[in-house]
């Protein structure tokens, strides 16, 4: 069997049909999609092209999800009591908005996040067992990069008894060995850090790091051109990402040191 690893795709539905392109050519038997696939600004329309793709499509939670969760069951917006945050803390406003926002879009899949499991195990030809997880195999919130210090990460990957272990979370491609587990961040589909693209990873019989090319003005006006109350900033963002060694000084303060 051979995978593609789609991760963090942040409802942006034109990076993910590109990256679907390219998953087609690729030859893959199966598609895991690693959590994060909202908020973002076409959540209902990206949901529905994951969920009716001809292929097999295993899913998995992202914090995101969970946080899109917690606030439909909470009575109101102050009461939830998930934020996606490492750290526990609510969200700044303008996020926090956009997780109300997303859960009024997409209420009827309330059910169907409920339903992913928050990590997942498969056999991989020519890697054998891979697991894969969001952000750490204990916590979709964990963060933690290629930079991390490997002694600071090998308790959480030891004694899983996988040889691959396969991420997302931090929207940065990285491809190590932690110990004796080779694990791997599949980067972002739809909202990476870095050079404009859509990442992901194609897995079987080897680890191959993929970046998928798109229009991105075209994308850009489309975003614009919803109500996602984070369009403008989104929009920007895919046309000129965050640089990684930017998004590596902030994740160093928030996360593994």
């Amino acid at each position: 069997m051979r995978v593609a690893a789609l991760y963090d795709i942040h409802g942006n539905l034109p990076a993910l049909e590109a990256v679907l392109e390219d998953v087609r050519r690729a030859g893959v038997d199966r598609i895991v999609v690693g959590g994060d696939v909202v908020p973002g600004p076409m959540p209902r329309e990206t949901l529905e092209r994951l969920l009716t793709l001809e292929l097999p499509v295993e899913f998995i939670l992202g914090n995101c999800e969970l946080t899109v969760l917690a606030q439909m069951a909470a009575s109101d917006a102050a009461s939830a009591t998930y934020w996606g945050t490492a750290s526990g803390r609510p969200l700044p406003e303008p996020y926090r908005a956009s997780m109300r926002w997303t859960a009024q879009q997409v209420p009827e899949y309330e059910s169907v996040f409920a339903s992913w499991p928050k990590t997942l195990r498969l056999e991989i030809d020519g890697l054998g067992d891979v697991l894969f997880c969001h952000g750490t195999p204990r916590s979709e919130t964990e963060i933690f990069t290629r930079s991390t210090a490997e002694d600071r990460l090998v308790p959480l990957f030891e004694g899983l008894r996988v040889s691959v272990v396969v991420c997302g979370h931090t929207h940065m491609q990285f491809d190590r060995m932690i110990g004796s587990t080779r694990v791997v961040n599949a980067g972002s589909v739809g909202m990476p850090f870095g050079n404009p693209g859509a990442y992901w990873a194609r897995l079987g019989p080897d680890v191959e790091l993929r970046r998928t090319g798109y229009d991105l003005t075209r994308a850009a006006e489309v975003i614009r051109g919803t109500p996602y109350p984070q369009a403008e900033a989104d929009a920007r963002s895919i046309l000129r990402p965050p640089s990684e060694a930017e998004m590596l000084e902030a994740y160093g303060k928030a996360g593994l040191r």
